[in-house]
């Protein structure tokens, strides 16, 4: 199984929930199976995401620094510095 995790801090948590969801069809069509959502004990607006997707290469294709609109989305939904991803396989 192929998993992607990324971790970032955020302005606010519920403002960045209503964005996360609209971008889920895109996800789904790149080839998300599923993600959770959860934040680090203590601190609701450091969030860590981990969603599973159909292949390592589906994955990487979605989170290239290069698809048009991700600057964007990150922008809208107040994530703050560069978020940390961790693209991950089972043994």
């Amino acid at each position: 199984m192929t998993y992607l995790l990324v971790r970032h801090k955020v302005k606010n948590y519920a403002a960045w929930k209503v964005v996360f969801d609209e971008d889920a069809a895109a996800r789904k069509a790149a080839g998300e199976k599923s993600s959770r959502v959860l934040h680090v004990a203590g601190d609701p607006n450091e969030i860590v995401v981990l969603c599973e997707w159909d292949s390592v290469a589906r994955a990487r294709q979605f989170m290239q620094p290069t698809r048009s609109d991700m600057a964007a989305i990150l922008e809208r939904a107040g994530v703050l510095g560069q978020p940390e991803v961790l693209l991950l396989e089972n043994y």
